[in-house]
């Protein structure tokens, strides 16, 4: 069975992703492309990195539905590329600060973008249940017996009480 993309939902899960990413950013007051020192690395940047992005993955799955793990990444990549430009081309480097080198920038954005995954997959989860063990298929055939059936090794045979014979 092929699934086919969405077009709405898709749409409406990166927004709300974004608006979650961007929102969560200012409201830590982290901007992950600007390198203040060894300060830069503190509890707020970590929250900021590890901790707002599984929300970011879990409310773009929960909205997507099934699938939402694959476009999960999304939403820090627009956020954090659109805060780089940001940052280099309008507002300017804050003064006591650098811009982060690209190289680190993007590894702390593919940083972000795998545990948004990995939210999305909780997302998918907590919401429809499709990892896990499930129970078999029950059927009206074995209905008649309430009591749980019993494996019985080969070349053995039960009698009535359970009893080998």
């Amino acid at each position: 069975m092929k699934r086919s993309i969405h077009p709405f939902p898709f749409f409406l899960a990166i927004v709300v992703g974004c608006l979650v990413n961007y929102l969560g950013d200012w409201l830590l007051g982290v901007r992950i492309e600007l390198f203040w020192g060894l300060e830069t690395f503190n509890f707020r940047w970590f929250v900021a990195i590890f901790v707002l992005p599984l929300l970011v993955g879990f409310s773009v799955s929960y909205i997507y539905g099934l699938g939402g793990k694959w476009i999960a990444f999304f939403p820090p990549l627009i956020v954090q590329y659109f805060s780089y430009y940001q940052t280099q081309h309008i507002i300017g480097v804050p003064a006591g600060a650098d811009l982060m080198p690209m190289g680190w920038w993007g590894f702390f954005v593919i940083l972000a973008m795998e545990v948004s995954m990995i939210g999305g997959i909780l997302g998918e989860i907590a919401i429809k249940r499709i990892y896990g063990r499930s129970s078999p298929p029950s059927s009206d055939m074995n209905s008649e017996s309430n009591s749980p059936s019993v494996a019985v090794l080969p070349g053995k045979s039960e009698g009535a009480s359970g009893k080998e014979v």
